[in-house]
């Protein structure tokens, strides 16, 4: 049955969904890489595609910007579609000085100053980790495809545009967090509630530390890295 912000009928989304911010990233993953898709979700243009990869049935949706958004789709997937499992795939800014542009980070823990956890009724941390279970597979899928991951603990902030500039290296310094985005803690308390399976795939598409950064259609179309990890994983 639909929700408010999801038109697709429950058999249309599979139990595992890859989910990146952006729809259009959505849309070029489907297009590229799975075959019979279908489009099941355009409400407020959050494309949602589902298809298949090996014969291996999957759903590609984006989930927009930030916790407030990604907290309502993941949650009505999990809650009102029966999805199993939730693998981010996005874009962060780095902290750590040795990361470079289009890396790829597999998050095992994220960290945030978010009430997400709290307001959910489901934690009182500001650290919440990522399924081991998926994290597993992630990582024996790189290793397959011979695909670098760097593991760490990951910021997800609730502020793009902070006016201290610096204050990054604090973050970084006192929480060993690596880079930052800002969908995690919300996706990471989702299932927690409801007793799912979270996971999130990050490329770097700017750095903190020298101010290098993609553009908007390199963040779009040119993470293959991180899309053909997270396809093979499941």
């Amino acid at each position: 049955m639909p929700t408010p912000h999801i038109s697709a009928h429950k058999e249309d989304i599979a139990s595992t969904v890859l989910m990146p911010g952006d729809p259009l990233r959505a849309k070029f993953i489907a297009e590229t890489f799975l075959k019979d898709v279908r489009l099941v979700n355009q409400v407020r243009n959050m494309f949602a595609y589902t298809g298949t990869y090996k014969g291996k049935k999957v759903t590609v949706m984006g989930s927009g910007m930030g916790m407030p958004s990604i907290g309502i789709y993941s949650y009505e997937l999990y809650k009102f579609y029966d999805v199993k499992n939730i693998i981010r795939i996005g874009s962060c800014g780095a902290y750590d000085p040795n990361l470079k542009l289009f890396d790829v980070i597999l998050v095992s823990k994220a960290y945030s100053e978010s009430s997400f956890a709290k307001t959910m009724g489901v934690s009182n941390r500001h650290t919440l980790p990522a399924s081991k279970t998926l994290n597993n597979k992630i990582k024996r899928a790189a290793s397959k495809l011979e695909k670098h991951l760097n593991e760490g603990v990951i910021h997800s902030s609730d502020v793009f545009y902070r006016l201290n500039h610096e204050a990054y290296k604090d973050i970084f310094r006192k929480h060993q967090t690596i880079a930052v985005e800002m969908e995690s803690f919300a996706l990471f308390s989702n299932a927690k509630a409801l007793n799912k399976k979270a996971a999130c795939l990050l490329t770097v598409s700017d750095s903190l530390v020298n101010q290098e950064e993609t553009t908007s259609e390199q963040r779009e179309k040119a993470f293959t890295n991180m899309m053909e990890i997270a396809l093979e994983s499941i």
